[in-house]
């Protein structure tokens, strides 16, 4: 097997951003999107491109050179994904890796020395299906670090921007808490508003015979997210944040709230409206749907 090569210039001392590129329109804009994110936060950034044997070259029965063959074309990649970076931040420090396998096993072993994995909404090959397939799956939610998947935002979304601003999905657990840090974090350095969204529902026995006015439940859950966030508000007065409460699923409030933001921060775990909210249906919704870069950040489990 040829040796992954990489530029001897990186600092081992320093984990990268990691971006998964295949060559495809989509990985562009998301080594695009890593390279601006390793600028911003001072850190290197790697480039990684898997080539993975062919379907019918299994071990029993390799075929000789596979790997070999299949080299040239990954290093094509490599080098204009790196160039690339390069024009899109001079001075940043890059470098390419060329890894055998399959692509989720890949990213996830990468992630074990990054700062944070970037992929793109869409593959062509070398990371197929990275949004909504195996790959998206097997990297988002089971990881350390975040994973953001960079979505094309539409063209009409980016104009009604007014204020740019940072959504985070929040469900009043502990296990928010790691979302919230990077959101507040990624708003700090670009200077951006946080709009931290909250749904909630009634509960499953409410009905409005018993006499409840939906408008105190709406207050009660309002009051009860403002206390639970003041700490954080107040460990970050120089951000500014927007608590939005919204009755219904959390599904349908943050992919309204991906229409007017530059990112919507996850938590991969929580106990209450957020749960699975990358592993299950919530998950594959948002991922599918949101309309701006998407981050998953793991919490601790519940």
């Amino acid at each position: 097997m040829t040796e992954p090569f990489s530029d001897p210039g990186a600092d081992p001392g320093v984990d990268p951003v990691v971006v998964g590129t295949d060559g495809s329109a989509g990985a562009t804009r998301a080594v695009e999107w890593a390279a601006d994110h390793a600028g911003l936060r001072g850190l290197p950034l790697r480039v990684v491109h898997a080539v993975e044997r062919l379907p019918y070259d299994v071990p029993r029965y390799p075929i000789p050179d596979s790997y070999d063959r299949l080299a040239p074309s990954g290093r094509q990649i490599l080098d204009h994904a790196e160039q690339v970076a390069r024009d899109r931040r001079p001075g940043l420090d890059v470098t390419t890796e060329l890894a055998e396998g399959r692509p989720g096993r890949v990213l996830r072993d990468q992630a074990a020395r990054a700062a944070e994995v970037v992929l793109g909404s869409h593959g062509a090959g070398g990371f197929p299906g990275m949004l909504l397939g195996s790959v998206g799956n097997h990297v988002a939610g089971h990881v350390a670090v975040p994973v953001v998947v960079v979505r094309p935002a539409p063209p009409e979304a980016v104009a009604e921007i007014a204020v740019a601003e940072i959504a985070v999905g929040f469900d009043c657990s502990e296990a928010s808490g790691p979302a919230l840090a990077y959101a507040f974090e990624e708003a700090r350095l670009r200077s951006h508003r946080v709009r931290i969204v909250c749904a909630w529902e009634p509960p499953v026995p409410y009905a409005p015979v018993i006499g409840v006015d939906p408008d105190d439940m709406r207050r009660a859950a309002e009051d009860y997210a403002r206390a639970e966030l003041q700490p954080w508000q107040g460990g970050h007065a120089e951000v500014k944040t927007e608590l939005d409460m919204v009755r219904g699923h959390p599904v349908a409030a943050l992919i309204e709230a991906s229409s007017r933001a530059v990112m919507l921060v996850v938590g991969s775990h929580g106990r209450n409206a957020f749960t699975a909210a990358v592993l299950g249906s919530v998950s594959r919704a948002v991922l599918a749907h949101a309309r701006c870069p998407v981050a998953v950040v793991r919490g601790a489990r519940s």
